[in-house]
């Protein structure tokens, strides 16, 4: 199975990237995690995102606040799929991170959740990797199925307290 990279420009931003490691845990779908920033370490950087095919990488997850030009920094030195999580700060609510990551130029594509949207971001990847992966696709199937039946029940449950 191809592994996730998950690249976050700050560790201050681990506290929501966790929800990303989890979610890929539930999935059994092997990641690495760094941090490396666009600005700081953009050699290091550039270095993940040019080796990371040959180095069994399916997709990558960029997690970056304020001027979040991580996943762009990213997605120029890579053709596998970038997915960038705006992360929200103290100046302008994540708007910031949010415009930087999805305001891409034409031709370096980086797909982009919403802020703070580390489980999607996760899922995302999983599904990207289930495009040959007929047993991750199937783990997908079943937490989706699980999920419906989850909110039928919530469904229920309050129907029964209040439609009588």
């Amino acid at each position: 199975m191809k592994k996730v990279g998950i690249i976050m420009g700050s560790d201050s931003d681990l506290p929501v990237v966790e929800k990303a490691i989890k979610t890929l845990e539930s999935l059994e779908i092997p990641f690495e995690v760094h941090v490396y920033s666009a600005h700081r370490t953009p050699e290091q950087a550039k270095d993940f995102a040019v080796s990371a095919r040959e180095n069994g990488f399916g997709a990558i997850i960029a997690a970056a606040g304020k001027a979040a030009h991580l996943a762009g920094a990213l997605a120029a030195n890579t053709t596998l799929p970038v997915i960038g999580i705006p992360i929200k700060s103290s100046t302008l609510d994540g708007l910031d991170a949010l415009l930087s990551t999805v305001q891409m130029p034409s031709g370096i594509p980086v797909a982009t959740v919403a802020i703070d949207g580390a489980e999607n971001a996760a899922l995302l990847a999983a599904q990207i990797i289930a495009v040959s992966d007929s047993a991750l696709a199937e783990k997908l199937d079943n937490r989706r199925s699980s999920a419906s039946a989850n909110v039928l029940a919530k469904n229920a449950a309050i129907s029964e307290q209040y439609n009588k």
